[in-house]
Formats: structure tokens, sequence, C-alpha cells
């Protein structure tokens, strides 16, 4: 028999960068060469290969091995060192690719220099552009001591700033992460957000104009509002901007009647396949047959196939039959219309999740000082919120593909955002914490739940428990696997969070916009005594001295006892139940490779809520 294709046996690695076709276990693949490459990446992987899904229905192998030849391993000639720094570049970032982000991620010191450290840099880099500042008026024209100006929990303001400055540069920068946040997002989850006929670069540039450039009416019309000066109005402005996407990819969608189960007609052999568009006894083996019934159909408004599609019972009288008959009207809503929904609830709840947190900032700062306990009763409220809307939109996006969403890399994505987002608005808080003491009882709280909850998570009884109660419906090793990842990614949370905020109050204590950032100037405030006048005399009373020395000092120390926390529970994992968390990590980023560049833009993003709730605002 004459041979068409040559097979070889499928990886499930490769098969997501050919454009061969995978068929069943094995792929066609018509160019010899191809072959060639194919068989030597395949044997290169052999040895080393396993399987990290197990339980998750998705059989796929490890992509730390080898790469085929002649890929990406050298380049020949004059100026080879930039093209390989911008091919390595785009294969990290912009178009990530499997193999280069599995070497990348391959080294511990690389992956965190990545994961954690870029992230923070970045962070600390865009709250360090220093910002034209003028002296801050104390009075008003009447002599009246201007308010605002005195809030113990973000510092006395101590300058005015520019606003053109803040609205298209330090705001601008802001808003742009927020926006590639949400396309990253979306890029995961297999869809473009934006009008084709726009494109990409022109749409995202104008929902950042508009995110910007619509202040500007209401700064001149009612000269420097005052809502301008509270954080929060900025973060709701920030928070619409990041809903536009939202909007705009369901305008497209409903445009296109993606909401319709028929968006089209069927072709002639499809209609041989589909019992839903007859309906009664009569012979429709004909296409005039067929088309007699259906216009029938129509004039008697028992069915319409471009109708809304739900399902409806529909009481008719029939003639031909002698009486009255139950038809079936099929009205229904597609299935990846309803993923749709399902994902952009989850987006609209993690960013919701950064406004309650902005709340949350607010009162505690607003309300200081505080004891031991009241610290304690904020930090874990927050703790609960958190992971109240963590567990509601892991669960909107699945375990497993058909449950909702069913999408491991966005619940990845959504679990780094979560958990990033507790962490920074915790660290923000060891600013004002007055004593060691308080540090001390926060990470023995910390660590010990870590090191004790953790396992006994990861334990059969207590999967078993989840099952009975119809919480989780995964494997035991599915459940492990992600319990696995919570891991790896709380560790990553709290290094990247601590790297942030260490260079935080570094390059805001001694740099240019310590004044910007009283917060981290670690002044004494005083609450004011009964009969002083704050207007004239300013605040007289006692005094509360929040420590930079302490801070940073504290703040070392607790980062030394979460890494070693966190080598404890590794450890705990591997010898109680072989589950190796780094590596499980490194077979998640290297089998969806874009995983790396979202990782960091959502890290950013969060990074810079955290910056961006405490910086004072006095526009010049």
């Amino acid at each position: 028999m004459a041979s068409f294709f040559d097979f070889q046996t499928g990886d499930a690695n490769r098969a997501l960068n050919e454009v061969s076709p995978l068929l069943g276990r094995f792929r066609a693949v018509p160019d010899p060469q191809q072959r060639v490459n194919a068989t030597r990446q395949q044997n290169s992987n052999l040895g080393r290969r396993r399987s990290v899904g197990r339980g998750l229905g998705l059989a796929y192998g490890t992509v730390f091995g080898g790469i085929a030849a002649g890929s990406e391993d050298s380049e020949d000639g004059e100026g080879g060192g930039w093209r390989s720094w911008g091919r390595g570049f785009r294969d990290l970032w912009m178009e990530p690719k499997q193999n280069a982000v599995a070497r990348a991620v391959d080294i511990w010191a690389q992956r965190w220099a990545l994961l954690a450290l870029l992230p923070a840099a970045l962070a600390v880099a865009w709250c360090a552009l220093p910002f034209p500042q003028y002296d801050l008026l104390e009075f008003d024209d009447n002599g009246g001591h201007i308010k605002g100006h005195e809030t113990p929990g973000h510092g006395a303001a101590r300058v005015e700033i520019n606003f053109w400055f803040f609205l298209f540069v330090y705001y601008g920068a802001y808003n742009l992460t927020a926006l590639m946040w949400i396309t990253k997002v979306f890029n995961i989850y297999s869809l473009n957000w934006w009008p084709k006929m726009l494109g990409f670069p022109f749409t995202i540039c104008t929902i950042a104009f508009i995110s910007i450039a619509a202040p500007v009416p209401l700064y001149f019309i009612l000269d420097s509002p005052w809502f301008f000066h509270f954080n929060t109005t900025w973060i709701l402005w920030t928070f619409f901007a990041m809903t536009m996407p939202l909007i705009i990819a369901f305008a497209i969608l409903m445009t296109n009647e993606r909401h319709l189960g028929l968006r089209q007609d069927l072709s002639e052999t499809q209609r041989i396949f589909t019992s839903s568009w007859w309906t009664g006894d009569q012979d429709y083996t004909t296409v005039a047959a067929r088309d007699r019934a259906r216009t029938s159909i129509h004039n008697s408004d028992v069915y319409d196939p471009n109708a809304p599609l739900e399902v409806a019972l529909a009481v008719e009288p029939r003639p031909s039959l002698g009486g009255r008959a139950l038809t079936m009207r099929k009205r229904w809503i597609p299935a990846s219309f309803m993923r749709f929904i399902w994902f952009c609830t989850a987006l609209f709840i993690g960013m919701l999740a950064y406004v309650l947190g902005e709340a949350y900032a607010e009162i505690y700062l607003r309300t200081l000082p505080h004891n031991t306990f009241d610290t304690l009763v904020y930090v874990y409220s927050w703790v609960i919120t958190v992971h109240l809307l963590d567990g509601l939109t892991g669960w909107i996006l699945g375990g497993k593909e058909g449950e909702r969403v069913g999408s491991y890399p966005l619940g990845w994505i959504f679990k780094l955002y979560f958990s990033l987002t507790y962490q920074t608005y915790v660290r923000a808080l060891y600013a004002r914490l007055r004593s060691y003491t308080q540090f001390i009882y926060l990470q023995i709280i910390s660590s010990s739940f870590l090191i004790i909850v953790g396992p006994l998570t990861m334990s059969a009884p207590f999967h078993f428990m989840l099952q009975m109660i119809g919480i989780n419906g995964q494997t035991l090793p599915a459940y492990q696997k992600f319990r696995a990842r919570n891991i790896f990614i709380r560790t990553l949370s709290e290094s990247t969070s601590m790297l942030a905020f260490l260079g935080s109050i570094l390059v805001l204590h001694y740099g240019a916009n310590k004044d910007v950032y009283p917060y981290f100037a670690f002044d004494k405030f005083k609450m004011p005594t009964e009969g002083s006048d704050p207007g004239h005399g300013g605040w007289e009373g006692r005094g509360e001295d929040y420590d930079f020395g302490r801070t940073f000092y504290a703040s070392l120390v607790t980062w030394a006892c979460e890494i070693t926390a966190g080598w404890i529970i590794r450890r705990i994992l591997w010898f109680g139940w072989k589950v190796d968390v780094t590596g499980e990590a490194k077979q998640d980023l290297g089998m969806w490779p874009e995983l790396l560049p979202t990782g960091v833009v959502v890290m950013v993003h969060v990074l810079q809520n955290m910056l961006f709730s405490i910086v004072r605002l006095h526009f010049h």
C-alpha cells in the first residue's frame, strides 16, 4: 500500500508549538527533515520524561531536556549576539516559547531573578521617578488651616506635586500596566478583546488616552477638585479603565452572535447528524420537503432556528396529528459563551479585590495608632477576605476541563494575583508597627499556619473530607498538584512583596520622593489633645514613633523566617508525599510559557497598587 504520510509517535509538549496535526498518538510529518529534528528532540527527552498532570487529564512531559536541532542554539555571522539577545527577549516576553522559558526557569538564580527580582525592581523604579515638587501652602487666603494636610496614617503632607507629571508619567504608567495585565490574562484565555479591524495597538492606546485625558476637564473646570486628592478616586477610575476591555470583548461576541447556538446554517452533511432540526413525524428526507416543513414551522411561530436558543416547551395545535402535541423549541446558550461569562466574572472579582484592598488600607491608616490586638484583627480580617475571594475565583475557574472556565494556567495566574495582593498590604502594614513584639506575633502565626496546615491540607483524609462535602471533585494526585502549586506561589509572593517593600523603603526614605511618600518618612505623629488648636499651633499631644531601622531590620528577619518556613514545608511534602514543589512549578512554567510574562505583569500591577495607595496627592 502506498504511503501518503510519514508517521511518528506524538508528543503533547511539541504539539503546542508544531504546526503538523496530531492524529491520536501519531503526528503526520510531511517534511523528512522535520521528522529527523523531532526524533532527535524526542530521544533527548526520553530518559527524563515524567508525568506531572497526574489526574488533571493532561498528559504532558517535561520540556527541560533537549531542543530540536538547529532551533535556537547558535547564531553565525557578525551581529549574531544582538540578534540572539533580541530573539531571547521575544521568546521570553513577546511570543513565549516553551524551550526558552524552560531554560530560563530551570536554574534557581535565573528563576528568582525573573519571577521575584524583576517585578520588584520595576515597581520600585516606578515609584522612584522624581516628582516636580513645590512648597506646601499650610493656610488658605482666610488664614484657615488647609484640611487634609494632617493625615496621621499616610503621614502629614509636605509638598505639592505637579499635576501633569502625575497624570502622564506616574498615573499613566500605572494605568498602562493595569491594561497590560488584562490583555495578558485574555491571552491565556485565548481570546483577543480588541476589535480586529482596529487592532491591538490602536485600541489600547485609545483606552489609555481616554483614561488619562478624561480627568483634565474636571481639573480645569472645578479648579483642582478636592476629590482628586484622594487615592481611592484614581484607583476607582483605573478600575473603570480595566473594565473597558471586558465591555469591548462582550460587545464583540454579542455582535457576532456568539451567544447563539446556531449562528449560521448547517451544511447538508451536518444536518444528517442533527436531530434538533426535525419536529413532528413528517417526511424530511428531501430538501424540498424539509424546506416546506421549516416554512410551515416559521409561519406557525413554533420554531425559529435563528431565535435565541434556550430550552422551552411550546404547546401548539397539530392538525395532522388530530390533536395537540408537545414540540421542543430549542433555545440554549453555547458552552463557549457561558465559559466567557464565567471568565469575566472571575476577572471582575479580581479587580474588585484591589479596590477592597485600598478601602482596607484607608480604614487602617486613618484609625492609627493600633495596639497588637487591633493589628491582628486588621491583618486576619483582610486574610479572610482575600481567601474568600480567591476561593470563589478558583471555583469559577475550575480544576479540570469542563468545569466552568476549566483553565489550569488561568487558575495559576489568579492564585498568584490574590496571594500577592494579600502579601503587599501586609507588607505596607509593617511600616506602622510600633514594636518588635508585633512583628514576632505576626510571623509566628504566619509561619506556624504554613508548616502545620500545609501538610494537613495535602493529606488524603483532608481531600476525602472535601469530596464528601462537595467542595472538591478532583482526584487525590490532581488535588496534591494544586496544593503544591499554591505553596510555590505563596513563597514567590512573599519574596517578591518583601523585595519591593524593602526597596521602596530605601528609595523613598532617602530618595527624591521622600516628601511625596511621607508614609515612609517614619515621622513621629501626634494625636491632638483637648484644647489644642491644630489650625494655628499644630498638633500637640502624645507621640507615636515609627522607626526606619526597626522596620527595615525586623522585615529582614521576617523574610528570613518566611524562607525557612518555605524550605521546611517543601521538605515535609517531599518526604511525606514525594511532591516536588519546585519541580511542579518549573513544569508549569515550561508547559505554559505565557505564565512567565503574564505573571511578571500581574506582580508589577499588584506592587504598584500597594505604592499608589500611600502616595500623598496635593496638586500644585
